[in-house]
């Protein structure tokens, strides 16, 4: 008599999943019920060669939301090391509730002729009709899912329109006393001072550095895994959101509405209103600031420590050297500085803008950016800028702030460009740039450059001065009525109106400056945007 071929062992490999921490310290828990069951069912089918493996694969407390699970992950990475050929679960939501994660893991499940299998639902994934089942069933616990959120999110909103306080981080000055909120003495008295002393400094930088002074630091938290966070000097970032916190004058912000909160507030509105009144000047002024330095880079420029890098300068011989200094450097805590504390204005922006230009022609080399200054390439594109001795790294914006932006744009203008135009040439999120970091000696206050580094080359010389010339030659044009209007130069130089309105400025280059220039005495680095927006500066500090 001819025996049957004994059938191929499978190895069957059990995942559980269980989505709240609830009862998971019983001695026998849910996620023991469903590997019991799925044992259960890998012994009745011992006949077909089904072999257990010994292995578990245990999640518990985590949603079916996502793939970010350890236990899981730890089964696909044995998937892909063709370890398992059958996976086994209690209920395919044990798996995941996602429509979209489902797919991918069939499809790698498939790449490496894996079966999986419910045991409660009858479904086999290695057929067509077994998979139109499954994506419906998935499909519907997608919907639950979904529903659930729904649910929890009206919950919370009816919950903020009440004033209560659902959970989260604590404010300072604040302590969660049976899921309700009390004012800590201690605490509200250095929200108060906070608040006091930022009427007094007049600025959030100002206040920054006294907090430093006084020794008072950031709220201390340690979270449920252990890891702390806080207890460190307040940055100027975080004290800004700090002090426009409208909890601490008892109210409940909630995606832009303001509910009266149930907790006890710790400020008079009358000092919260000062301090918002303030903030809203100093946001102004910083807006006029920014709008008309000659710093293009201001407000994105980091040194490789996080630490912002502010425009500073000095003068020599009648010229104007810009740079960019490191907060930590300007708030004397040198040690806190990165590896780069201060870098030469002119040679960043030039180095940056170049990069970010060249970013857009590779990304569209049939669209014109010739039409588009300096300052508006960072404005519309760069995101962060990061030093270091090494490298500069540019972080640009993603295609939906871009987007964002000329949206705003074009609502203000009325010739801007279409939105969606800049969606699609929007570069790659970061360029990082090699470059050598120069070195700076300071004589008497005033920072130069190496003696030994050269200077102006002759042909940037010759550039620059035939930039002169020409911005002269429009202004007498302009003066004597000779032409009506810069379009009507733009248009006889072949050029944009843009253009010609940044050089015009080159006309009235101080004699200082003019001097140093043709006697080669002028910074390497120094080009003709950069002297064209120096000029207006140069020419108040000379009033």
């Amino acid at each position: 008599m001819i025996q049957p071929a004994p059938r191929k062992a499978a190895r069957c490999a059990i995942y559980t999943r269980k989505s709240t921490e609830h009862n998971l310290d019983l001695e026998f828990n849910s996620l023991d019920a469903q590997r019991e069951a799925c044992e259960a069912y890998i012994k009745s089918q011992a006949h077909e060669g089904w072999r257990l493996v010994r292995t578990r694969y245990d999640d518990g407390g985590l949603s079916g939301a996502s793939l970010d699970r350890p236990a899981l992950q730890e089964l696909l990475d044995g998937v892909r090391a063709r370890k398992i050929d059958i996976i086994v679960v209690y209920k395919v939501d044990r798996l995941t509730r996602s429509l979209a994660d489902f797919a991918k893991l069939v499809e790698l499940f498939d790449q490496h002729s894996v079966s999986f299998v419910s045991i409660t639902q009858s479904f086999n994934t290695t057929t067509s009709m077994g998979r139109l089942t499954l994506n419906v069933l998935l499909s519907f616990a997608q919907f639950e899912r979904e529903v659930i959120g729904e649910r929890v999110r009206d919950k919370i909103a009816a919950s903020k329109r009440k004033g209560i306080w659902v959970g989260g981080p604590i404010p300072l000055g604040y302590a969660s006393v049976g899921k309700k909120l009390v004012i800590v003495p201690e605490e509200a008295e250095t929200v108060r001072t906070m608040f006091r002393l930022y009427l007094e400094c007049g600025s959030v930088g100002a206040l920054a550095e006294e907090l430093g002074r006084r020794n008072i630091a950031s709220k201390a938290r340690t979270f449920a895994s252990g890891r702390s966070k806080g207890g460190g000097r307040y940055s100027v970032g975080a004290l800004a959101h700090f002090l426009k916190n409208r909890f601490y004058v008892g109210d409940v912000a909630y995606r832009g509405e303001i509910h009266a909160g149930e907790h006890e507030p710790i400020l008079d509105r009358a000092t919260f209103d000062a301090v918002q009144s303030r903030l809203a000047e100093c946001a102004l002024e910083r807006h006029v600031r920014v709008a008309d330095s000659p710093a293009i880079l201001m407000g994105r420029i980091f040194d490789d420590r996080g630490n912002r890098m502010t425009p500073s300068h000095s003068n020599k011989a009648g010229v104007r050297y810009r740079y960019y200094v490191s907060h930590a450097l300007l708030q004397r805590r040198k040690d806190e500085a990165g590896g780069v504390a201060r870098v030469p204005a002119a040679q960043v922006e030039a180095t940056v803008v170049e990069a970010v230009r060249q970013s857009l022609r590779k990304n569209a080399p049939t669209e014109g950016h010739s039409d588009v200054s300096d300052r508006e390439a960072i404005d519309r594109f760069v995101e962060r800028i990061v030093i270091s001795p090494k490298s500069i790294e540019i972080h640009l914006r993603e295609p939906r702030a871009v987007e964002a932006t000329e949206t705003n744009r074009s609502s203000a203008a009325p010739h801007a460009r279409d939105s969606d135009e800049d969606t699609a040439i929007a570069p790659a999120p970061v360029i990082t740039v090699p470059w050598n970091a120069p070195a700076f000696v300071s004589v008497k206050g005033v920072l130069h450059q190496p003696s030994g580094k050269a200077m102006l080359k002759p042909e940037t010389r010759d550039a620059i001065l035939l930039a002169i010339v020409k911005a002269r030659t429009w202004i007498d044009d302009l003066v004597s009525g000779r032409v009506q209007s810069f379009a009507e130069i733009a248009q006889h130089e072949g050029k944009v109106e843009r253009h010609v309105r940044l050089l015009a400025p080159l006309a009235f280059t101080p004699p200082g400056m003019l001097a140093a220039i043709i006697a080669g005495a002028a910074p390497s680095d120094l080009t003709v945007t950069a002297l064209a927006q120096t000029i207006p500066n140069a020419w108040e500090r000379s009033a």
